[in-house]
């Protein structure tokens, strides 16, 4: 492969938005059947070049783009489609109320008579792709029904019907599993045998570094450089990124001397999880970790009220409790950072500072009436405290990076003054440099008293963030376990078994 021509190659590209440099002077270039990963935090220039290289944007003057080795005077989108480069992006821009076979398809709709749908081209079509990708699926199925690994996969699919021959995946594998990860990681693999050339764009760096060939660091919306895969590690990649190391090291310490805050007893759901005990003492964080199916946010559905548990008994600080609703469990003092942050956790077209008081609305009343004045100190206060990095408080929250809105929905829960916060996957999405930071503001909580759950399907997450993990499968606790008495190793093998 290295012997080969590239496929795509950029030299000199400029893109300056407001005043602001987004790219200076990048270059940047793939090989036919490439699986290339474009590493970078958030806010490096990432998205704008995929945008430059589809034909959205158009740099300055001096730049060069040739594609399989002819010159590209002026991409554009279309060009772009009709050269083969696909982009997947992190919300897959489906539709949920059609087949599989229609999302895959649709762009063979209207190629019938007199414009009307020919549904026989629509489900050749998709029966093709998938067959390229080795993958069955029910091709009538509305696509809402089906899990989000498999909505990746119509994704692919429908890039396939394009004649991809250059596909970027942009943050593929945020909301996946570690086996659904690994799934996607072997479609990769057929993609890029099969001559496709693929850009992985991802903040998980063990499946960078396990699926790539190559690397393209961009910082500042500079680059850095290009490096074989071969040799590097995760701490090196994210020196790369950021310019800046970061020591993991185990913090877990003992809390047994501290009164027990969240105390749970044989709770179970049908077939969703069963008998689950454990103990949360006050400024303890309580890992909980396992593969699919292991039932982890089930769980803390339940412990916020959003699903009756149909066994088995909740106390808090030593009173029993029982949540009717998420309104009940609030007002118990338990939190819950969900892990779908785009739908769930914050609404995206409202205000920064409408996103962080929603939950704590009661606080800031005056007379019936919401009191600005109060809700003003509120935002001020909690944006310090995470040091969230926004223009305005009354900018939307979809301006900010993943990163910074993550912190504002910790924000949201932590203005309801929680004595339990449960953080649900919290670095879905986020890079490798914000994720430190969260990880920071969880240390610093849980030093000043606050009882934490920590829900990861990355053991390293819960390893080195943790006083004590919990492993799920099935439902069940498996085992429980001190990360100062074994080694990630260990913790990854037990997972993975």
């Amino acid at each position: 492969m290295a012997s080969e021509p590239p496929l795509l190659s950029l030299r000199n590209i400029n893109v300056t938005f407001g005043g602001v440099r987004a790219l200076k002077g990048v270059s940047f270039e793939v090989r036919p059947g490439e699986v290339h990963c474009l590493a970078g935090e958030n806010g490096c220039g990432k998205s704008t070049l995929i945008k430059v290289i589809t034909g959205v944007y158009r740099p300055e003057a001096g730049a060069e783009l040739w594609f399989d080795g002819k010159p590209v005077a002026a991409m554009t989108p279309t060009l772009a489609q009709s050269l083969g480069i696909q982009v997947i992006w992190q919300d897959l821009a489906l539709f949920g109320e059609m087949t599989v076979a229609e999302n895959i398809g649709f762009q063979h709709a209207v190629n019938g008579r007199f414009g009307l749908v020919n549904r026989h081209a629509v489900q050749a079509a998709a029966e093709r792709a998938l067959a390229k990708l080795g993958v069955t699926l029910d091709l009538h199925m509305p696509l809402k029904e089906l899990p989000i690994a498999q909505r990746q996969i119509v994704a692919i699919a429908r890039a396939l019907v394009g004649e991809a021959r250059l596909v970027f995946m942009d943050e593929p594998t945020a909301s996946l599993t570690q086996s659904e990860t690994d799934y996607l990681i072997e479609i990769v693999r057929t993609l890029s045998a099969s001559g496709v050339a693929v850009v992985f764009v991802s903040h998980r760096l063990a499946e960078v570094l396990e699926i790539s060939d190559r690397m393209t660091v961009l910082r500042d919306g500079e680059l850095v450089g290009v490096f074989p895969v071969e040799g590097l590690t995760q701490s090196r990649v994210t020196e790369l990124m950021t310019g800046r190391n970061f020591d993991n090291a185990v913090i877990a310490s003992d809390h047994d001397d501290q009164p027990v805050v969240l105390s749970v007893r044989n709770l179970s759901r049908h077939r969703e999880f069963e008998n689950i005990s454990f103990d949360l003492r006050r400024g303890e964080t309580l890992g909980i970790t396992g593969l699919l199916g292991a039932g982890r946010t089930e769980l803390a559905l339940t412990l916020f009220g959003m699903k009756p548990a149909h066994s088995g008994g909740i106390e808090i600080e030593g009173r029993p409790v029982r949540f009717a609703s998420n309104r009940d469990a609030i007002r118990e003092g338990v939190a819950y950072l969900s892990e779908d942050r785009l739908s769930l956790g914050l609404n995206q077209p409202q205000s920064i500072a409408d996103n962080l008081v929603m939950a704590s609305l009661d606080r800031i009343l005056s007379g019936g009436l919401i009191s600005l004045t109060r809700k003003a100190d509120v935002v001020r206060r909690w944006i310090a405290a995470l040091g969230v990095k926004i223009g305005t408080p009354d900018d939307p929250i979809r301006t900010l990076s993943g990163g910074n809105q993550q912190r504002v929905a910790i924000a949201k829960w932590l203005a309801t003054d929680p004595r339990i916060l449960i953080l649900d996957a919290p670095t879905v999405g986020v890079d490798v440099g914000a994720r430190a930071g969260i990880f920071d503001i969880v240390r610093k909580l849980s030093a000043e008293g606050l009882s934490i759950i920590l829900i990861s399907d990355e053991p390293p997450e819960v390893y080195f963030n943790a006083d004590r993990i919990i492993h799920m499968v099935e439902g069940r606790i498996r085992a429980i376990y001190d990360p100062r008495r074994m080694s990630l190793t260990d913790l990854e093998a037990a997972v993975y078994a």
